[in-house]
């Protein structure tokens, strides 16, 4: 009896996700669409980062930290659309071990990333609206940098963290993930090796690079809206809540997208529902944003036209 139970619950060389709950006759229509979807993530982005590159009036720190906001989203995204785009392809679910173990690190670190970099964001604003006179000696080059440098050293310190001790679980109950991608807490319900530890640090960690962000950047608005409330004028007051506008919708959409994929108490029956969340969360958020910050921020408006106009002058 032990040896048969060691035999089912063993380590394994790959995984098969069930991938998205869609029928099998619509999973080419399906594709299609969640294609479009992430090729308009890739370019919207990269529209993105060419801009504040070849303008300028972009070379700001705002525009510093929106243009690794935009490589982020690139990479968040490209962790799991491809890989679930080619599985509803070739209709295979498998996925190597190694192949999930990456996916877990690269999924925790440009997520994470994006929490940091929306944080250093939201603060960029919030010198810039309640100390105006000294935003340019405040928000220097080297202290974006070194925001820029901190971020990704949580993020990679973090995701490390949580990989390392997933590599560590050498038995799985089975190799059937039930997502369209390799999901940390998935795994580790599968695990049938001692998860106390990997269990203990989501918690600590969690708060530190998802929390406390998010606390901040409450704080920075709370300061911002005290500070709104001082101008006399309605013009001003309107002028000063546009240049957050951008940066509120995104923080609402990533952060809206965080709270229904792990802090909404769900059954083991929602499943589906986790993985529909999750869709947006790493496919819709990531698509959104170009289009928020092309949309609704005027300079980013401009710097296409000039560039357009210049493009068309030359030819």
């Amino acid at each position: 009896m032990k040896s048969m139970t060691q035999d089912n619950e063993s380590t394994v060389s790959d995984f098969n996700l069930l991938g998205l709950p869609i029928r099998a006759e619509d999973q080419g229509v399906y594709s299609a669409l969640f294609l479009a979807m992430y090729l308009t993530t890739v370019l919207g982005n990269l529209l993105i980062i060419l801009l504040i590159r070849l303008d300028p009036h972009l070379h700001t720190p705002m525009y510093f930290f929106l243009s690794h906001l935009a490589l982020t989203d690139i990479s968040f995204s490209s962790v799991t659309a491809p890989k679930m785009l080619m599985n509803m392809l070739t209709h295979s679910q498998s996925i190597s071990y190694a192949g999930c173990v990456s996916q877990v690190y690269f999924y925790i670190a440009f997520s994470d990333l994006d929490s940091f970099l929306l944080t250093s964001m939201a603060y960029d604003r919030y010198v810039a609206i309640c100390h105006p006179l000294h935003y340019n000696t405040i928000m220097s080059q080297n202290l974006c940098i070194l925001l820029l440098v901190m971020s990704w050293a949580l993020s990679s310190a973090n995701a490390l963290v949580h990989t390392l001790l997933l590599a560590r679980l050498s038995h799985f109950r089975n190799n059937t993930i039930s997502h369209y991608f390799c999901e940390l807490s998935a795994l580790l319900k599968l695990s049938s090796s001692d998860t106390t530890i990997n269990k203990m640090v989501i918690l600590p960690l969690g708060t530190v690079v998802i929390i406390l962000p998010f606390v901040l950047i409450l704080v920075s608005y709370g300061c911002i809206g005290v500070t709104i409330l001082k101008i006399p004028s309605i013009n001003g007051i309107y002028k000063t809540l546009s240049t957050c506008g951008s940066h509120l919708c995104v923080v609402s959409l990533y952060y809206g997208a965080i709270i229904g994929l792990y802090f909404v108490p769900s059954s083991n029956n929602t499943n589906d529902q986790d993985a529909i969340v999750a869709v947006i969360y790493t496919v819709v958020t990531p698509m959104l944003n170009p289009f928020i910050y092309s949309l609704r921020n005027r300079d980013m408006k401009g710097a296409l036209r000039n560039i357009l106009s210049r493009r068309l002058c030359s030819q």
